[in-house]
């Protein structure tokens, strides 16, 4: 493993107990943070996701999206993400690393992603599971056209500095239970 393998590893046992603490007191105001911050993108395809563990839940904000709305599905490992349209009432698998996907749909381009995270900085680095599926994904969608990254989070996720090598994709915002914050 290398120094900032090691140094992501341990970053990313920290935030997940910081992450669980958070999730025990509820969500808070996230979703109305959330909700207006989506505001200015009025119907264009989003991309949120279906939480596991003590990811912070974007479930409400994604049904109330007036555009279409999309979920992650990973198709192996070193690929970028797909997503597939969602709705609430669909019927759902159990995907990749346990995450719930649409069983069937039509896949939809998203112009806005609803990220989850195991950390977060000011700069609008993110930490996620190490897998690199939203770095590889955001910066195809980037190469494309105008896309915006939200990260979605609990206000304890925040920390000092992400570590971070080339390949990571900055967020354009993240929004908590406390509001939205804006990378400098």
């Amino acid at each position: 493993m290398t120094d900032l393998a090691a140094i992501k590893a341990e970053a990313r046992k920290e935030a997940f107990a910081r992450r669980k603490a958070a999730f025990a007191g509820g969500q808070g105001a996230a979703c109305e943070h959330l909700t207006s911050a989506l505001m200015r993108f009025g119907p264009a395809p989003l991309a949120g996701y279906l939480p596991i563990r003590t990811e912070i839940d974007p479930r409400r904000v994604m049904a109330a999206h007036p555009g279409p709305v999309g979920v992650p599905v990973i198709l192996g490992p070193g690929r970028a993400l797909i997503f597939r349209a969602w709705t609430p009432e669909m019927p759902l698998v159990e995907g990749e690393y346990g995450a719930p996907i649409p069983q069937s749909g039509p896949e939809i381009t998203p112009r806005v992603l609803i990220v989850p995270l195991v950390a977060f900085d000011r700069r609008g680095y993110r930490l996620g599971y190490g897998g690199g599926f939203y770095d590889r994904t955001l910066e195809a969608l980037r190469a494309k056209g105008p896309t915006t990254a939200i990260g979605y989070a609990f206000a304890a996720q925040e920390m000092e500095a992400v570590p971070v090598e080339p390949t990571d994709q900055p967020l354009d915002l993240i929004v908590t239970e406390q509001g939205p914050i804006w990378p400098r």
